[in-house]
């Protein structure tokens, strides 16, 4: 499949966050008052789902949107200490002049993913939807999706966890994850997705033509 479009998640797929968000969880378990996440039981969470993490920790649904918002509030402040994976400004430039078009659909704040990103590299994306609740993905890939003009058909999306999987299944859109984010390789290819990826240059050779 010649994929045209390509929406990628953020966190964990092109930042590499994973240690901020470990330093910071438990500061957002006492403010709001849901489980502390122990050291002993980080892999037993990366194996599971968002709805099954957040049973786990006894999280209330109502309190999702607040917490989210102060997530993005602290990141902001620690924008600094967080950068991109190696090779992904590299990726998106190859994708880029292969003629794709780049959206970026995240929890996080446009502002913070800009930041993260750089100008040069956020110039690349043609789409943000960002500040996207934990399941309101779907919602935003089909914005991307009337905001380019392109088919479903002619989407891939690539992100390292399983509700990315899920929202892409629920748009029709081909999924494809990464290896390196916050849910463990085993766990999402339990999930059969079209691709998973171990390197940045995986994603350039999938969906660029060979030279």
């Amino acid at each position: 499949m010649d994929y045209r479009l390509v929406l990628f998640d953020f966190d964990g797929t092109l930042a590499d966050s994973f240690t901020w968000f470990s330093h910071v969880v438990n500061d957002a378990a006492d403010r709001f008052g849901f489980r502390r996440v122990a050291p002993q039981d980080i892999d037993m969470l990366r194996g599971k789902g968002a709805r099954e993490i957040v049973a786990h920790l006894g999280v209330p649904f109502w309190k999702m949107p607040a917490i989210a918002s102060y997530m993005r509030a602290r990141k902001a402040n620690d924008v600094a200490a967080i950068g991109l994976f190696d090779g992904t400004a590299g990726m998106l430039q190859q994708l880029r002049e292969a003629g794709r078009t780049l959206a970026i659909v995240s929890s996080n704040s446009e502002a913070n993913v800009r930041a993260i990103l750089g100008p040069d590299t956020a110039a690349l994306v043609h789409h943000y939807g960002c500040g996207v609740s934990v399941f309101g993905k779907a919602a935003q890939f089909k914005k991307a999706l009337r905001h380019t003009g392109i088919s479903a058909a002619q989407t891939l999306a690539v992100g390292d966890e399983i509700r990315d999987i899920d929202a892409a299944r629920t748009v029709g859109i081909a999924f494809g994850a990464v290896a390196w984010g916050y849910t463990l390789p085993e766990a999402l290819q339990a999930q059969r997705p079209q691709f998973i990826f171990h390197t940045m240059n995986d994603i350039t050779a999938a969906l660029t033509p060979p030279r």
